[in-house]
């Protein structure tokens, strides 16, 4: 039997400063202890221990010449966590904050996630502490052939098969892609988030947005409600808040809000036109990372270095970054009337607001299923490079929605309270976990 407080202690010990993964861990671990002290074979097989320790990690140099001629050095990771049901599967971020307790508690999301989407893929994930923000083009080519030539070493299309992240598009994955096949002399699915020319799929840059709006539109309607009319708050303004502002409209809500480094945007009209759309992609792509100049496009008002959360809404979805919605957050949010938070970034709320959303009975999508539509058309994409098929973009829509539809049950079936109460982090957790350690136990691992 396995006490909580005296597991999470042993490992916080083995695994010193990496607060993000420990953080992780504790929130998925007191969602299924239960689970794991009433059955005796996940006791037996000591399988918090294993499932808690990535199978390995890879941490190597990136050398790089700049455009002055000078040398740079950065570090590359990557992280193979778990890969009882499938090859590794996670993106690679390119990003300053990037450290090794962050990836591992992505690749550890990550194997729950994957899990969710009932397609078969394992959890990893890797990156760089390399900043591609006011980089040339060249510059950014050169740091990806040097990264790649190492990494090409621990990848292939049945092993791991990384995506982008934070810091790493299209162009990064296409450089990436490029080295890949220099080196292999192979055109294989080992990338995922490929351009269309070479094996992408269709939606992939808007799956996430995509995916999180139909988990969203399924938790309404769990609750005897609709999208219709909906006001929302989104965070970021990247590829992931790009498709959800897309998604949301469609399904008749109105997003108010986007935001960046600098603040946020409050748009009472929405941002719901091809050209605020089209716009966001113009801002992502300038390099300048902020939002401040879609407020002078389109009449907006800026809000200068703080975050969306504070605007009265009926949902709210954090989709920039880690930790982005705070217990102040959450309470300003809860007092504002908001009636459902559904995280769309990685463990985008911080652990304490998670608890007291929770805890204050409101509606909680967790970003392992709520964002597990990214990953959900990655490995659409793995399916059509591997049976040599091109789906049309309808195609793609209907096998994400049906994903995130599935989730959704998932999380309800394990996640529903006595008192009616649906605990979508906790259902979330179970279903995620039970298919994992369930193939660990069959395999005899």
């Amino acid at each position: 039997m396995y006490n909580l407080n005296q597991f999470m202690a042993d490992l916080e010990r083995r695994n010193p400063a990496e607060p993000e993964f420990i953080q992780a861990a504790r929130e998925v671990i007191e969602s299924i202890i239960d689970v794991v002290n009433d059955n005796p074979l996940y006791v037996n097989a000591k399988i918090l221990e294993r499932i808690t320790e990535p199978d390995r990690i890879f941490t190597f140099k990136v050398e790089w010449e700049d455009d002055n001629g000078d040398v740079q050095v950065n570090r590359g990771y990557r992280v193979q966590f778990n890969n009882a049901i499938g090859p590794y599967k996670g993106g690679l971020r390119f990003h300053p904050s990037v450290t090794l307790g962050t990836l591992k508690f992505l690749g550890f999301e990550q194997t729950f996630k994957n899990s969710l989407t009932t397609l078969p893929m394992g959890g990893g994930k890797g990156g760089s502490d390399f900043n591609p923000k006011g980089k040339s083009n060249n510059e950014i080519l050169r740091f990806c052939r040097s990264f790649m030539t190492e990494l090409q070493k621990y990848i292939g299309p049945e092993t791991d098969v990384p995506a982008g992240d934070i810091g790493v598009g299209g162009r990064e994955i296409g450089f990436l892609y490029g080295q890949y096949k220099r080196l292999k002399d192979e055109n294989t699915g080992v990338l995922t988030g490929k351009g269309r020319t070479f094996g992408g799929s269709l939606i992939r840059p808007e799956a996430t947005g995509y995916g999180t709006m139909y988990f969203a539109d399924e938790m309404v309607k769990a609750h005897g409600d609709s999208m219709f009319g909906k006001r929302i708050s989104v965070s970021g303004f990247g590829n992931v808040a790009w498709g959800a502002v897309m998604k949301a409209t469609e399904l008749g809500a109105k997003v108010v809000t986007i935001s960046g480094p600098d603040g946020y945007i409050l748009d009472e009209a929405g941002v719901n036109t091809p050209e605020k759309w089209e716009y966001m992609v113009q801002l992502r792509s300038s390099n300048n990372d902020v939002v401040k100049p879609y407020a002078e496009r389109f009449g907006a008002k800026f809000i200068a270095g703080k975050r969306p959360w504070e605007v009265p809404v009926d949902m709210a979805f954090p989709c920039a970054i880690q930790n982005e919605l705070s217990i102040e957050d959450a309470k300003t949010l809860v007092a504002n009337g908001v009636k459902y938070v559904v995280e769309t970034s990685n463990m985008g709320c911080t652990a304490e607001a998670a608890t007291y959303l929770i805890g204050k009975k409101i509606p909680f999508g967790p970003g392992k299923a709520a964002n597990a539509g990214g990953v959900a058309v990655s490995g659409l994409e793995m399916s059509q490079n591997s049976m040599k098929l091109s789906w049309t973009a309808k195609e793609v829509d209907e096998k994400l929605h049906w994903i995130m539809k599935n989730i959704h049950e998932a999380c309800v079936s394990e996640g529903t309270e006595s008192d009616g109460y649906i605990n979508y982090a906790k259902g979330a957790n179970i279903a995620g976990f039970k298919k994992v350690a369930d193939t660990m136990i069959q395999l005899g691992y």
